[in-house]
């Protein structure tokens, strides 16, 4: 072990160039208040990264700093022997043995006594290593109860009994908010579902789909926007299954006539989950859509989305401007709720009030007054935006304009001085100008509100772990409205499919964008009551550039593929 530097931590960080000394200064006056460390302040304030504060507690304490662990670095002859509850609240790992000592991974050395009894409880000599608290949890989970394997043998094992028990099923008490793992005195059909919503939220799905058919139950996750079949159970096992979740979503298991919303709020070993719960009457049973909600996971910002930088310097200034509408446009599921966050985020300042009415609120954004819509009680976006109109707003966003008196609504605020941002499902941005109209929305309110449109979609991200080249034929790259001298060598990439990405190939979404700027000559055609197709037209003459357009530039950077950008904007269709 290397010697132990006298130097305190604040002063590593400041050599390292992490903090600077007025972001040190303002931590330590903070910590004499608080019988918190220097670096735990630092981290809330925003100032260090994990990495960069275990690496100075590193270069201090004489430890090694792993930067990433994964599964295959532990023994697994020694997790036999550290309990798995121990392992999660203490935060520490065993990793491989060298010799006579065992390397335990911690990202807390100050705190020795899990430490001390790691020792004993591994019967040998133990050398601390530090690693990140996020990186030890996932080994925690995989190591300790791999899911998709603990789900096939509970399946297995419930294919083996002859009945399930109804009062069983509806004995379970209400969970509000459990550990998902902690299952070991659970029922099967509980064990099933708690693993079910563990493997969907490590597989990163943003959706799970039970769906009962004649002879069998799905069970399927939308990953990267794709719908991948995971597992089925017995068939006989299906109403445990969905009165399970009924019951935790706080639903009516006696209903099954009618379709039911609930919530769940999960908590999981590192961080929380809301799940928005849906059920609907079919023929075979009822169907259920559990959306996936990581509260541990901040929504993303501007720069993360997938904007070119010219296009991201363009939205940048619109989003800055006092007064007028921006849309972003497309399908459910195109990301418009994040981009919107995003833009929310970036200019939530101290001197502005900004208020928003959405159906549900995703994300709960500090410094910002965010309303939940409730039809039962006639709290609907109309009602709402009304209300937020004595609030003094600056900022006001509308999660979705549906009707015709909340187009109106939104329109005289945007008029009367205030930056209002919404969503609308159309295809392109174009399309948004004659749906407003088609709402019933005179045209003079439409061309003198507007000030952007944005259309925008999804594509996934080629896996970068599986990542190669190839040469396409030129017949899909003018498709796709790639020219040669776009190519370096002449080549686009795609996956093969490995295990980090699941063998699809992908991992991970980008957005495509299509930006229409709302100009003097935009205004007449609206006027005018031009169609979409001709409004379009005028924008790409303008420099607009299309959602494939925006795809082919991330196939020719090597982002995503050419059969993804075709999937994704097969609906494009522009007559020039």
């Amino acid at each position: 072990m290397a010697p132990v530097s006298k130097r305190l931590i604040g002063q590593i960080l400041l050599k390292n160039g992490a903090l600077t000394a007025d972001q040190l200064d303002e931590g330590l006056a903070k910590q004499e208040d608080s019988t918190k460390r220097i670096g735990e302040i630092l981290r809330e304030l925003g100032y260090v990264k994990e990495d960069d504060l275990l690496s100075a507690l590193a270069e201090q304490l004489g430890l090694p700093f792993l930067k990433s662990i994964s599964p295959d670095m532990v023994d697994r002859d020694l997790i036999a022997k550290i309990p798995r509850n121990y392992a999660q609240t203490n935060r520490v790992i065993p990793l491989k043995r060298e010799g006579d000592v065992v390397s335990v991974a911690t990202p807390d050395p100050l705190n020795t006594q899990p430490l001390d009894e790691m020792r004993i409880l591994l019967e040998c000599e133990t050398r601390t290593v530090i690693a990140k608290e996020s990186d030890i949890n996932n080994v925690i989970n995989t190591v300790y109860e791999h899911a998709e394997g603990a789900a096939d043998d509970l399946i297995e094992d419930m294919g083996a009994e002859k009945e399930v028990g109804g009062e069983k099923v509806l004995d379970l008490s209400e969970q509000v908010a459990e550990d998902l793992m902690d299952i070991d005195d659970k029922a099967p059909v509980i064990k099933l579902v708690n693993l079910m919503i563990f493997q969907a939220a490590k597989s990163r799905a943003s959706d799970i789909h039970i769906e009962p058919y004649e002879k069998e139950l799905k069970i399927r996750f939308r990953i990267d926007g794709v719908l991948h079949n995971t597992f089925s159970p017995p068939k006989r096992y299906q109403s445990a299954i969905i009165s399970r979740v009924k019951i935790m979503s706080n639903m009516n298991i006696a209903e099954k006539r009618l379709p039911q919303d609930g919530r769940i709020k999960i908590k999981m070993p590192d961080r929380e989950i809301d799940l928005r719960v849906s059920t609907i009457p079919i023929v075979h049973g009822e169907r259920v859509v559990m959306r996936l909600l990581d509260r541990g996971s901040m929504f993303y910002g501007l720069e993360e989305l997938g904007f070119s930088p010219d296009k991201l310097e363009k939205f940048n200034k619109l989003i800055e401007m006092s007064y007028g509408i921006i849309l972003v446009t497309g399908p459910t599921g195109s990301g418009k709720s994040t981009t919107l966050y995003g833009a929310l985020s970036r200019i939530n300042t101290e001197d502005k009030n900004i208020l928003t009415i959405e159906d549900p609120v995703e994300y709960q954004i500090a410094g910002i007054g965010q309303i939940h819509v409730k039809p039962k009680i006639n709290l609907t976006f109309a009602s709402g935006l009304r209300h937020i109109l004595r609030q003094d707003p600056d900022v006001i966003m509308v999660g979705e304009i549906r009707d015709l008196e909340t187009a109106e609504i939104a329109i005289q605020s945007s008029l009367t001085g205030h930056l209002v941002f919404s969503t609308l499902h159309t295809n392109d941005a174009a399309g948004a100008i004659t749906r407003l109209i088609d709402m019933g929305v005179e045209p003079f309110l439409v061309s003198s509100s507007l000030i952007a449109i944005m259309a925008q979609r999804l594509v996934r991200v080629i896996c970068p772990k599986c990542k190669e080249a190839y040469r396409p034929s030129e017949e899909l790259l003018r498709e796709i409205g790639i020219k040669p001298g776009m190519l370096k060598n002449g080549e686009v990439f795609r996956g093969k499919g490995c295990e980090h990405c699941m063998g699809t190939g992908y991992r991970g979404r980008s957005g495509l964008f299509e930006l229409l700027l709302v100009d003097d000559d935009i205004r007449q055609m609206v006027l005018d009551r031009v169609s979409s197709n001709m409004i379009k037209k005028k924008a790409v003459e303008k420099g607009m550039l299309t959602l494939r357009g925006d795809g082919a530039l991330k196939v020719a950077a090597g982002l995503t593929t050419l059969d993804e950008v075709l999937r994704i904007t097969q609906e494009e269709v522009l007559e020039i």
